[in-house]
């Protein structure tokens, strides 16, 4: 029963809204809706039945095939009422019920009847109805009067033919193409919905043709639209041709750009925004060509409609991103929206502001932003802060003031993303301002004092224990240290143990103070802290373990040599499967890799080869490790350096599916070849892969591995290896075609006829690159590792990648090229950045460690330029990562 409306208090605070609908069942609708059956219809009682049962639908109940058939049939007796308002309604319900084929035909005669009335209203509305139920049967059948309606003088109706024919498009496309004459009429109708759709569709009809695209933009830009709406729809087919289309060389202009910047003073606002935001989204836009836009931008900064402010704001936004100095005479109208009422627009002015504002501007937007912060939420608040870091970055002599502001909105309340948000921009400006370093370090042991998150307290402890003991003075910081000790929880507590004996290890003139505090945590309640004192302890030498300076720092600072997810698996391997041989942290894989066997393949097939992905990283080097060693052609081979992921040389359905995957050692490479017979009524035998090897100089095949038989859907995989030059990162294309005897088998018992046909089968190409010869091994701490590794052997260039869309494809370019583990989530590329710097760690085929770090650039005309530092043990392989990058 649906609830009665309350009545409402004069408090709006306490105000509750009750829906009509609340509590409503579908049993006792469906009983209601017996009154579709009554003799003398109750065209209001009608009416709120169907209502409440489009509520239901579209609440996701579900109706059965029983009690859809029953409340379909009872709704079309209600044809018979003259009501316009039940009428509406009845079309409502038949297009949500969706109706079978065999029920389509009981409502088809009343819809046809209703499409072909007087009334304009039924007109329209039964050819929605009739399109949405129909299918390509029957729609050739109604299809004449679907083109009369498309040019009718009624816009309704028109819409509603034009409408249905979008929707149409999707199912039946053959059909709807045969209708472009009339949409093209249509185009030209002074109605401006009816404009709209017809340019929708006609669009959409011709959307896989550019030269029909591109012909249908140039006569309409003549002028011949006058719907706003269809206006804006044609400036973004204008966007998307120009952007298909090439500047003239000659002269420097640039197509259809005269018709966009002659939209910028079209009577529509609308258009006007649209306009606008198309030019200053192309593609190398320049300056001249941006003037227009940002003028009439301008404009609506100062409009009284909230929704232009925004929407000026925005696009001026995205502009600064890329064209800063352009947004530079706006600033004054932005300022002024710092305290505008509506807070997405004050956002998006203040960090406008913060990209295109001067150094001698930073403390006047500090003092308008302070006042604004607490006002907004949190979502809100991290976009400042983020913009804040950029521009102290940009002026990095403004730390002071800007520092101070990240400080004191820090102890303000937040949640814990924005204040993650604001540590995270301390540490990076701490990072990158070495001035700012021991002001910026106080400022996070403050924030700790008081902080309710465990998570950020660690990472404080961890990167105070790192960065506070090189600083002037780094025992004004024991005391905020052992504070944690004292007052947090068990986690941050064993943090904060760490982080002393980093600072005992790093300045000789603290250890006795650090022994004393690290003794008192001996007493701790909690184990981990316990333990982590005694180990300290021992280790920065308190007689009962020997150790050398070095030994303690690389204990303390060192990088992990091994991820941490694979040594967590070996860990619970180890433990589930106890030996007497104690644990080898040796033994623990370094590759990062994630599902490494995962196909891309057909929905049902079974993975090919070593079946479906193993649960853990360790399974499956070691199941790569057994099957090639049981084999004795490779068994002299050596240690396994790498295996690849899985590279389909098959298209998805087809008759075989084959993939590859490439084992590196030392001196040869085998490719294991993983082979699916999809075929039920064949078997294979005798299966191997041909290897054309002519673009792959280095290489020398020196065994194979045949399959005996390939049975229907059993996956099993077949070998071939070649030799390479020991140690070298040898490189080359390999052409493959699969051969093996095909049998017919007899589905009916099973078996196999005797005699077979040689047959054989191409399959794709495939490489082996630079990236197959490094292993993804993340480091724990990049910094400290770099430092370990030295300069010795560092190379350092600098390299032009071209055009680029953006700052983030040539990032992943490079990865992809290289093949090494990002780290510290450096390979994420904040949108619309000018300029990005990216770690990344590996080991080189020989196990020998290598570090990159990448400092990306991009210009007004998207060439990216990069600049490449390489640490290694060994300076062949720093030299060979520059060449590798150098040849890609």
């Amino acid at each position: 029963m649906a609830q009665p409306i309350v009545k409402k208090d004069d408090d709006r605070d306490d105000e509750v809204e009750y829906s009509p609908f609340l509590g409503i069942e579908k049993g006792a609708v469906l009983q209601e809706a017996r009154v579709f059956n009554d003799p003398q219809l109750d065209a209001r009682r009608c009416s709120q039945v169907i209502t409440k049962l489009l509520y239901l639908l579209n609440q996701g109940e579900t109706f059965t095939k029983v009690e859809a058939t029953e409340v379909f049939f009872a709704v079309t007796k209600l044809f018979q009422s003259k009501d316009n308002g039940l009428r509406r309604m009845v079309y409502l319900m038949i297009k949500e019920i969706s109706p079978s084929a065999d029920e389509v035909i009981i409502v088809t005669s009343s819809l046809m009847k209703d499409m072909n009335s007087r009334t304009d209203m039924y007109r329209a509305n039964a050819i929605r109805v009739l399109c949405r139920i129909t299918d390509g049967t029957l729609l050739t059948q109604i299809e004449r009067y679907i083109k009369q309606a498309i040019v009718d003088k009624n816009p309704v109706v028109a819409s509603a033919a034009l409408a249905s024919g979008i929707h149409l498009l999707q199912t039946t496309p053959e059909i709807v193409k045969r209708w472009s004459n009339e949409v093209q009429e249509a185009v030209q109708s002074r109605a401006a919905l009816v404009q709209f759709h017809a340019l929708t569709l006609l669009h959409q009809i011709r959307q896989n043709d550019r030269l029909a695209v591109s012909k249908l933009v140039t006569s309409l830009t003549k002028g011949t639209v006058r719907s706003p709406l269809a206006q804006c729809l044609l400036i973004r087919y204008t966007t998307q041709v120009i952007r298909e289309t090439a500047v003239n060389t000659q002269t420097g202009d640039r197509p259809f750009y005269d018709y966009l910047e002659g939209c910028l003073r079209h009577k529509a606002e609308m258009v006007i925004l649209e306009a606008a935001r198309a030019i200053t989204e192309l593609s190398n836009v320049t300056t001249r060509e941006l003037t227009p836009a940002i003028t009439v931008l301008q404009l609506f900064l100062s409009s009284s409609k909230p929704v232009l402010r925004f929407a000026a704001v925005r696009t001026l936004n995205k502009v600064a991103m890329t064209h800063p100095m352009a947004v530079t005479n706006c600033n004054i109208d932005m300022e002024s929206l710092i305290s505008d009422q509506n807070r997405s627009i004050a956002t998006l002015a203040i960090t406008t502001l913060l990209k295109t504002g001067n150094e001698s501007s930073v403390e006047r937007l500090m003092k308008q932003i302070t006042t604004f912060m607490s006002d907004i939420a949190d979502e809100f608040k991290i976009v400042v802060v983020d913009a804040i870091r950029s521009l102290c970055l940009k002026f990095p002599l403004k730390y002071r003031s800007l520092m101070n502001f990240l400080s004191n909105i820090l102890r303000e309340e937040g949640g814990f993303e924005y204040k993650k948000a604001i540590v995270d921009s301390i540490v990076i400006l701490i990072r990158d301002i070495p001035d700012a370093k021991e002001s910026g370090l106080l400022h996070l042991c403050e924030f700790i004092e008081d902080c309710e998150f465990t998570y950020l307290s660690t990472q404080i402890l961890h990167f105070l224990g790192n960065e506070g003991p090189k600083t002037s003075d780094p025992g004004k910081y024991i005391r905020y240290i052992y504070n944690r000790v004292i007052l947090e929880n068990a986690t941050v507590r064993a943090s904060a143990v760490s982080t002393l004996a980093k600072f005992g290890a790093m300045v000789d003139s603290l250890k006795p103070r650090i022994f004393v505090l690290l003794k008192r945590c001996l007493f701790d309640n909690d184990d981990e802290v316990r333990d982590r004192a005694t180990l300290y302890l021992s280790t920065l030498g308190d007689g009962s373990v020997t150790e050398t300076a070095k030994d303690v720092k690389e204990f303390l600072f060192g990088s992990l040599e091994v991820p941490l997810t694979n040594l967590e698996t070996s860990l619970k391997n180890y433990i589930q499967d106890p030996t007497e041989e104690p644990f080898d942290i040796q033994s623990v894989p370094k590759e990062v890799k994630s599902q490494p066997l995962a196909e891309k393949k057909a929905p049902g097939k079974k993975p090919a080869g070593l079946g479906a992905p193993p649960a853990t990283l360790s399974s499956t080097v070691d199941a790569f490790e057994k099957l090639l060693s049981s084999i004795p052609e490779f068994r002299n081979f050596g240690n396994l350096f790498k295996s690849s992921a899985p590279v389909e040389l098959t298209e998805a359905e087809t008759e075989y599916a084959v993939n590859v995957v490439k084992h590196i050692f030392d001196r040869h490479v085998v490719f294991q070849y993983n082979c699916t017979n999809t075929i039920p009524e064949q078997l294979l035998e005798n299966v191997t892969v041909l290897v054309d090897a002519s673009e792959a100089e280095e290489f020398s095949e020196v065994g194979s591995k045949p399959l005996r038989s390939l049975p229907y859907d059993t996956p099993a995989p077949t070998f071939v290896a070649f030799e390479k030059p020991e140690g070298v990162p040898a490189v080359g294309k390999f052409s493959n075609s699969l051969r093996f005897i095909v049998k017919e088998v007899d589905l009916a018992t099973g078996e196999a006829e005797d005699d077979g046909v040689e047959d054989e089968y191409q399959l794709e190409d495939f490489e082996v690159v630079a990236a197959d010869y490094i292993l993804k091994v993340g480091v724990s701490n990049f910094k400290n590792a770099w430092e370990t590794l030295g300069p010795d052997f560092e190379r350092v260039d600098e390299y032009g990648l071209g055009p680029r869309e953006s700052l983030a494809e040539a990032v992943n370019a490079v990865i992809n090229l290289l093949g090494m583990q990002p780290c510290e989530g450096t390979e994420t590329v904040p949108s619309n950045s000018r300029s990005h710097a990216c770690l990344l760690s590996g080991v080189y085929i020989g196990n020998v460690k290598v570090l990159v770090r990448l400092s990306f650039g991009i210009d007004g005309a998207k060439e990216v330029a990069m600049k490449l530092a390489v640490r290694s043990d060994n300076e062949i392989v720093s030299d060979a990562i520059h060449e590798i990058v150098a040849s890609g």
